[in-house]
């Protein structure tokens, strides 16, 4: 299958971001190889003679997923179907190609600087889009079932890149890797909080957090605000029940 030498001819030039890469894009290939003659392997052809130039923010957000997957030092499975469905389900397979195509070229010329893309990314962002970001970094690391500890570390450094709060981080986290007091932790109050505090606290978070504040044109980023408001909600429900209150 293509996906498996260009992740071999990948490895060659690259080591394992160049495999991680390859892998990618070979996919992509042999989706679009294996649709059928009339559907989208006609579209590729076509496409190729396309001019399309993918926005820097799509080709650094492509550059934070290969950072993860790659975190823990194995190429999952889970977490390459993960990156990949998002990137086809979100710009189509046109452009998805594109922005794939674009970064194996740019990633032969320069090597990935989280620091710089981060950097990158805070003079372009609002804070809470990038808290979104920070979302979806996480369910990348979530995809094969388990986030290692190797990628928690990477995932905390990447949100000090992006200026992310010990709190926020906290939170999103809690969303992701299971404890007792994860519901306090999503709402950022301990759990000896008053009940007053509880209802000021989800009041806090509902509007932090609430998908009309994350101004984006990427759906997906727009999707992961709308979960994790719906994580708050979740949290603040679950409180209510255990402590009863109306």
């Amino acid at each position: 299958m293509i996906k498996w030498f260009a992740a071999i001819l990948g490895y060659t030039f690259l080591r394992l971001p160049g495999a991680i890469l390859g892998f990618l894009l070979g996919s992509f290939i042999d989706n679009f190889n294996t649709t059928g003659r009339s559907g989208p392997r006609s579209v590729f052809r076509e496409f190729t003679q396309q001019q399309v130039s993918p926005a820097d923010f799509e080709i650094n957000l492509l550059s934070l997923c290969s950072i993860i997957i790659k975190a823990d030092g194995q190429v999952s499975q889970g977490e390459l179907d993960y990156v990949r469905q998002y990137f086809l389900s979100t710009y189509g397979k046109e452009k998805a190609n594109a922005i794939f195509r674009t970064f194996n070229e740019v990633i032969k010329k320069r090597e990935v600087s989280a620091q710089r893309i981060c950097q990158y990314l805070n003079q372009r962002t609002r804070y809470e889009v990038r808290l979104q970001l920070l979302h979806f970094l996480f369910g990348i690391a979530q995809a094969d079932g388990q986030i290692s500890s190797a990628e928690i570390n990477k995932l905390k450094e990447l949100a000090g890149y992006l200026r992310i709060g010990n709190v926020d981080y906290d939170s999103i986290m809690a969303m992701f890797v299971k404890s007792a007091d994860n519901a306090y932790k999503i709402l950022e109050i301990e759990p000896t909080a008053s009940n007053d505090d509880v209802k000021k606290a989800y009041r806090t978070m509902a509007k932090k957090y609430h998908p009309d504040k994350v101004v984006t044109e990427d759906q997906a980023i727009k999707k992961g605000a709308e979960e994790k408001f719906k994580e708050v909600q979740k949290a603040y429900e679950l409180i209510q029940k255990e402590r009863g209150m109306s």
